[in-house]
């Protein structure tokens, strides 16, 4: 069983954000007219994290194809995930910290990663609550952890402060 482990994200937020900046820049190499950004717990300041650095890479419709195309050159495919015609999942472990890179379409089902940022962002309490639950979590089942934090998710969706965003 794997487990899961939570740190102050201060001990990752210079290198996270080096790390980003530098896979910002390969992958605007590659699709110049897209949107990356900086989400998950270390894009979210004093919060606890696993430790690693998630981008969403958005594209639209028609350039999904090929950004996964050019990803699979840059990243692994992250077998473990979802694979849909709008969403795609990479990973690269010898980064530091160990990467997950997210390609979304624009407005699409699973465009939605910013928008929990932007809501934890703005959102003390809602910071607190999502601290609190990986702080049970310390030490138990990854997966465990992974279903709590769907439901977490979940009901973010549901508040006013996620809702401004959606269409």
């Amino acid at each position: 069983m794997e487990k899961v482990n939570f740190y102050d994200s201060e001990l990752f937020n210079e290198q996270a954000e080096k790390t980003f900046l530098l896979q910002k820049n390969k992958i605007k190499m590659l699709l110049p007219d897209v949107d990356i950004q900086h989400v998950g717990s270390t894009a979210i300041p004093n919060t606890i994290t696993k430790g690693d650095l998630d981008i969403q890479v958005r594209v639209y419709a028609n350039q999904f194809a090929k950004a996964v195309e050019l990803l699979s050159n840059l990243y692994e495919i992250n077998e473990e995930s979802i694979k849909t015609d709008t969403f795609r999942a990479f990973k690269d472990d010898a980064t530091n910290p160990p990467l997950g890179v997210q390609l979304t379409v624009i407005d699409a089902d699973f465009d939605f990663l910013w928008k929990f940022r932007d809501v934890l962002l703005e959102n003390k309490n809602y910071r607190e609550e999502y601290d609190n639950l990986k702080k049970e979590y310390e030490g138990k089942s990854m997966d465990d952890y992974r279903e709590a934090k769907d439901e977490f998710f979940q009901g973010l969706m549901e508040t006013p402060e996620f809702k401004k965003y959606v269409k």
